[in-house]
C-alpha cells in the first residue's frame, strides 16, 4: 500500500450546515455540486475532503451508525484497478487489521471494500472506475 491518503469522508448530521462551515466559513474549494445530492467534494492540498451523511457512511461501510460504534470518519486509498483493491485488503489483513467489507461493485460506480485498523479506525480502498458514465 502506498503511504497516501486520498479521501477522508466526514460523516456528518446536516450536509447543508457542514457545507455551510467548510466552504463559507472555512473559504475551503468546494466542487460542483446538485443540490440535492447527498456527497460534497472539498479540494484540499494533497488530498480531498468528503462531507456524506453520517447513516449512510456507516451503511456504506457495513457498521453500525451509533456515536459509540462510530467514529463517523474514514479514510480512503484510491487504486488504478479493481486487483489492487483486492491486494491491498489482503495485505492490510496479513498485517493484522480486519475485513470490514469485503471488495465489492458499489453504487457510485467503482469497486471498494474496507478495512479496520487495531484501533478500528476504518480505511475504504476504492478503485474509482471514471472510465463508467
Amino acid at each position: 500500500m502506498d503511504p497516501k491518503i486520498s479521501l477522508v469522508t466526514l460523516g456528518v448530521e446536516s450536509i447543508d450546515e457542514s457545507i455551510r462551515f467548510y466552504r463559507d466559513g472555512l473559504e475551503f474549494p468546494m466542487q460542483d455540486r446538485d443540490e440535492d445530492s447527498d456527497v460534497a467534494f472539498f479540494t484540499l492540498e494533497g488530498t480531498w475532503l468528503s462531507l456524506y451523511p453520517r447513516t449512510l457512511l456507516a451503511e456504506d461501510a457495513t457498521v453500525p451508525a451509533g456515536k459509540n460504534d462510530f467514529s463517523g470518519v474514514t479514510l480512503a486509498h484510491n487504486v488504478t484497478s479493481k486487483d489492487k483493491v483486492e491486494t491491498i485488503l489482503d495485505e492490510a489483513e496479513d498485517a493484522g487489521g480486519r475485513i470490514v467489507k469485503p471488495a465489492q461493485e458499489v453504487f457510485w460506480g467503482g469497486y471498494s471494500g474496507y478495512f479496520a485498523d487495531p484501533d478500528d479506525h476504518l480505511w475504504e480502498v476504492a478503485y474509482p472506475d471514471l472510465t463508467e458514465e
